[in-house]
């Protein structure tokens, strides 16, 4: 069984869908979360979860677009539990337009969050681990999405693209201290934000909700079955527990199959 017993690992995004999930199991690891979200409140709620079910987790506000707050929550992480030893970038959005019709203000707000936000986290973490030398993993939340493309995703596309390239280059200039950089791409899993887009793409692609789920967001999968929380959380464990660098600048995709490589 993948063990991560005092590691400290920062999931940013945790307090709700994929990142919370992550972080859950991360906690029943061993490991010592650190639950970094844009909402405090919120980031509070399930750190107290955590406890509340034998767990170790902080809490800390994050905009993960705000330099001086990433600078903030990671130096708080590392002067709550001494170091950092996991990243997991999670944090992100969607906003689904055609590109004609797209804001330049939203494509911008879409690559901050996705990518901007990855770099800040990243280079924080970073400096922690190459000071100590004692190795680390940062994990990427990609998607599918860093692999393929879809219509009205035009600045979600290119984000999670860019993710590859980042996690690519952080395997090669980390290496040296021991630090693996990994993307998952997971497909459509049934959050918030998923639950979301339903509506939206219906009435862009004027289909009905259930075509939407049938034909557009399941239609390649093995089995027709939405990638799942727990599904995405247990990769994440695995390429956290994961000790050398075999096993680093790649991306899993978990999609039942609706991408393979």
């Amino acid at each position: 069984m993948n063990r991560l017993d005092g590691k400290v690992c920062v999931v940013t995004g945790a307090a709700s869908g994929i990142g919370k999930r992550i972080a859950e199991v991360y906690a029943q690891a061993g490991g010592k979360v650190v639950i970094a979200d844009l909402k405090l409140d919120a980031a509070e709620a399930t750190a107290t979860e955590i406890r509340n079910a034998g767990g170790d987790a902080l809490a800390v506000a994050m905009d993960v677009t705000d330099e001086a707050q990433v600078v903030d929550g990671i130096a708080k992480a590392v002067a709550h539990y001494g170091q950092v030893d996991v990243l997991v970038s999670n944090a992100g959005i969607q906003i689904v337009n055609k590109i004609t019709d797209f804001s330049y203000a939203d494509w911008k707000k879409m690559l901050a969050i996705h990518l901007d936000g990855a770099f800040l986290t990243t280079r924080e973490c970073l400096r922690d681990m190459e000071t100590r030398k004692t190795g680390g993993a940062i994990i990427y939340m990609g998607s599918v999405h860093s692999h393929a493309a879809s219509k009205l995703k035009a600045p979600y596309v290119t984000a999670k693209h860019g993710l590859l390239g980042l996690a690519r280059t952080v395997a090669k200039e980390a290496a040296a201290y021991g630090v693996r950089a990994n993307v998952i791409c997971p497909g459509f899993v049934r959050t918030p934000l998923v639950d979301k887009q339903i509506p939206e793409q219906a009435k862009e692609l004027g289909i009905s909700e259930d075509e939407v789920i049938q034909n557009v967001m399941l239609k390649d999968t093995v089995d027709g079955e939405f990638t799942t929380v727990d599904d995405v959380a247990n990769v994440a464990l695995m390429l956290a527990a994961f000790e050398t660098n075999a096993l680093t600048g790649q991306s899993l995709v978990v999609s039942h199959g609706w991408y393979m490589q």
